[in-house]
């Protein structure tokens, strides 16, 4: 051994030794903190947001920020569980794009809950069965998830936080090779976010929709001659071999999930607040109903329109804004838009996506 890498593993060495002082200390006053507190949120996702923010701020290098944030969402996660750990429902089975998103956001998943359905997440957080809930909401190819956007609608819970994830998708399979793939098995969203290259590289191969990409898996590792459109932590769990990766069309696709809970979240200083409202049935209802946004100087992010439910074309308007809803030209353009509107619901406030 050189002395020159003797002396960096001494440096390294050295520097791991103050690491576990200054986490150790971090934990304690973590612990202190939750004494003071005296009740009330362990998960605070607008400081865990402020501090990752912070954190990419000041980052000199050489780690990539989402290295950073994923650094620092695992220490978090440790000190929290120091005075709980939380309890996390996400559309099951392992090896989902929903865990990857909520081990994302909570730093890892010390009690995990999967779930059948989404339905299923929102009755366990709902019903105090579980301290929170993570459900997908949109996709940037596809779409927005029509059952979660009926859900927030009847349902008491408030979206305190959301999980943007970069999806890639692997085709996986017991075979060595795609020339004796006869079927494929996936979401039927993931098929159609990798309906071109499967039109290029797989034409004529049987396409069947399944429940989750991890029962795609699951159903892959039990036939020779079949293949499954996963992440890879679901060929990991499988042991699938990967044929090809990052076979989605779009390589920007992202899932934008939510983040459910039972309680409202305080401002992080970058915020978003999603609404659900509906128009009276006159001329110009619409335009008249977002005027008040931007009269108050308030961005709208998103606007999406569903069926009501209530009667035959009757929608129902979701919306997202950037704001708190306690910051003052915020929740004055929401006052008068609720004075307009035949019904308006404040879905939750809660800080915009960390990378």
């Amino acid at each position: 051994m050189s002395d020159e890498l003797k002396k960096c593993r001494e440096q390294i060495d050295e520097i791991d030794d103050r690491l576990l002082q200054l986490v150790s200390r971090r934990a304690q006053l973590a612990r202190t903190i939750g004494s003071l507190k005296q009740g009330g949120p362990i998960y605070r996702p607008e400081r865990e947001a402020q501090i990752l923010r912070r954190l990419m701020e000041n980052n000199p290098g050489p780690l990539a920020d989402e290295a950073v944030t994923a650094i620092f969402r695992t220490v978090m996660s440790n000190c929290r569980a120091l005075e709980k750990e939380l309890s996390v429902a996400f559309l099951g089975p392992p090896g989902t794009y929903s865990e990857e998103a909520a081990s994302k956001q909570f730093g890892g998943l010390s009690k995990p809950v999967q779930c059948i359905s989404i339905d299923e997440v929102f009755q366990a957080v709902e019903a105090g069965n579980v301290d929170y809930g993570v459900a997908p909401v949109e996709n940037s190819t596809e779409g927005a998830i029509g059952r979660t956007l009926d859900l927030l609608l009847a349902t008491s819970l408030r979206i305190c936080g959301e999980v943007e994830l970069p999806v890639h998708h692997n085709l996986l399979s017991k075979a060595a090779d795609k020339s004796g793939i006869g079927t494929i098995y996936s979401h039927a969203q993931s098929l159609a976010q990798c309906h071109e290259w499967l039109n290029r590289n797989l034409p004529g191969v049987e396409r069947q929709a399944v429940a989750s990409n991890s029962e795609a898996a699951k159903l892959a590792a039990s036939d020779l001659g079949a293949a499954a459109i996963a992440g890879r932590r679901a060929g990991e769990l499988y042991a699938l071999n990967l044929l090809a990766e990052n076979i989605e069309d779009d390589p920007r696709n992202t899932t934008r999930f939510l983040v459910l809970a039972n309680h409202d979240v305080a401002s992080s200083g970058r915020d978003k607040t999603s609404l659900a409202m509906a128009t009276r049935n006159v001329p110009g209802a619409v335009v008249d109903l977002l005027t008040p946004l931007a009269k108050h100087g308030v961005s709208m992010s998103k606007l999406e329109s569903r069926p009501a439910h209530t009667g035959l074309w009757e929608y129902v308007f979701f919306v997202d804004v950037e704001g708190h809803r306690e910051t003052p030209h915020v929740r004055a353009a929401i006052q008068e838009m609720a004075d307009k509107a035949a019904f308006l619901k404040i879905l939750g406030s809660y800080p915009a996506a960390v990378i």
